[in-house]
């Protein structure tokens, strides 16, 4: 259940800060601190990262997150939403009955571009703990880098009720598009998946629902 007693209300747009190269170089180096540089690595996807990656892998599988759940709890000015009208995208917060998403296998000789690349999208304002968290897959137990959630972000919220997510969610656009666009295309790469999140399906039907209406109203 949502924590209405925490101030949902996007704090100052003058607040928000992007991370320096520098910040990131630190915190990419710091994560890669005990990687050996012939070991493949793997990357836990829980959002977008399922259906739009854009880095190369050699291998992908079906993964789930113990004691952590997939929630709208991240502002976002830029990607999804503007400093005016901010969205929302996901985070992976602790607790809960578990997430389930995707790891993908990075070969050794392009863990450090990925990991650039990666950095450049996921750390752009320091709004996630990078961590190393077992993962269940069918073929066993494996580590991968998990990007969780900083709950002392700026950024961060307490992801509102679902009458207030479909609110924010409808009016939300930023330079990669909808902020509609990405959790229905979220929730369409789970579902294909196979991959069970009753909590955003029940959201995602009546996000579609209520965009359809609002297509035939300006139809009329």
């Amino acid at each position: 259940m949502p924590n209405t007693s925490i101030n949902q209300t996007p704090p100052p747009a003058d607040l928000f800060k992007r991370w320096t190269e520098v910040e990131r170089q630190a915190s990419l180096e710091e994560t890669l601190s005990g990687w050996q540089e012939d070991q493949d690595v793997w990357i836990f996807g829980y959002g977008s990262l399922i259906w739009r990656p854009e880095f190369e892998f050699a291998e992908s599988r079906l993964a789930r997150l113990e004691n952590h759940h997939r929630a709208l709890c991240l502002w976002s000015r830029i990607n999804r939403g503007t400093p005016e009208i901010p969205g929302l995208v996901f985070g992976l917060e602790q607790g809960g009955e578990g997430c389930g998403g995707m790891v993908f296998r990075i070969p050794a000789h392009k863990v450090r571009e990925t990991f650039g690349t990666v950095w450049v999208r996921e750390m752009s304002t320091g709004a996630y703990y990078p961590h190393w968290r077992d993962c269940l897959t069918d073929q066993g137990t494996i580590s991968a880098l998990t990007f969780i959630i900083n709950s002392d972000a700026i950024s961060y919220v307490k992801e509102p009720d679902e009458d207030e997510l479909v609110r924010i969610v409808l009016k939300a656009k930023g330079i990669y598009g909808s902020c509609f666009d990405y959790v229905m295309q979220t929730a369409v790469a789970l579902r294909q998946a196979g991959i069970c999140d009753e909590r955003l399906a029940r959201l995602a039907d009546r996000l579609e629902q209520q965009q359809q209406s609002l297509d035939s109203s300006l139809k009329a």
